[in-house]
């Protein structure tokens, strides 16, 4: 702990601090909960991602001997691009936001190609646009996951350390000056009894 002054001035500052730790601290402890709550919200929409896009899987499970007769087709059929997303504000962090994805899709010819291939074509599309949402979604929470240890460890300083150390220092900062004060009022008697004392032996 660094040195501190032990003066009025000093202890105006420490004062002064320890108001602005206790106004911020329940600001703080908010922000966090409230990035606790968020990471539970983006946790439960990565499971509810999931679990569509193993519904979709096992959906084409049962054209994959199809799929090993038409490779070179069927890998054509959706061709991702990219993902297309916005943005957003939780509790002072920006998030990405999905939106959807840029794919192109093969232009199916109905003479030349199984009936099934729309079918094909649709939940493989559904797949690429589960998988490219739950990218979004695992950014966000390691977005929110920072923003949330650097809140802790806010928190955690400001309860830990700065408000405990202001209080500590107002304590020997008062003690000093309560000591100079009683200091000072034992030396005016001391002096004022010894100036009695010289007017007593002037006198006589």
């Amino acid at each position: 702990m660094p040195k501190i002054k032990l003066t009025k001035t000093e202890l105006k500052a420490q004062s002064d601090a320890l108001k602005r730790f206790q106004r911020f601290l329940p600001m703080l402890q908010l922000k966090k909960q409230q990035l606790q709550a968020e990471i539970a919200v983006i946790d439960a929409r990565i499971d509810e991602v999931n679990a569509r896009e193993q519904d979709v899987r096992s959906s084409l499970a049962g054209w994959v001997k199809l799929f090993s007769l038409e490779d070179e087709r069927l890998a054509k059929l959706v061709v991702f691009r990219r993902a297309v997303t916005d943005t957003s504000n939780i509790a002072g962090v920006t998030i990405p936001v999905y939106k959807g994805i840029e794919a192109e899709t093969a232009d199916l010819d109905l003479f030349d190609t199984p009936a099934w291939f729309d079918d094909a074509e649709a939940l493989l599309k559904t797949v690429l646009e589960l998988k490219a949402e739950r990218t979004v979604l695992e950014a966000q929470r390691e977005l929110v996951t920072q923003e949330l240890q650097m809140t802790s460890q806010r928190v955690n300083l400001f309860e830990k350390v700065k408000i405990p150390e202001c209080r500590e220092n107002i304590r020997l900062i008062k003690i000093a000056i309560g000591d100079a004060q009683t200091a000072s009022v034992t030396r005016g008697k001391i002096a004022k009894g010894r100036s009695a004392k010289r007017r007593e032996e002037e006198a006589a």
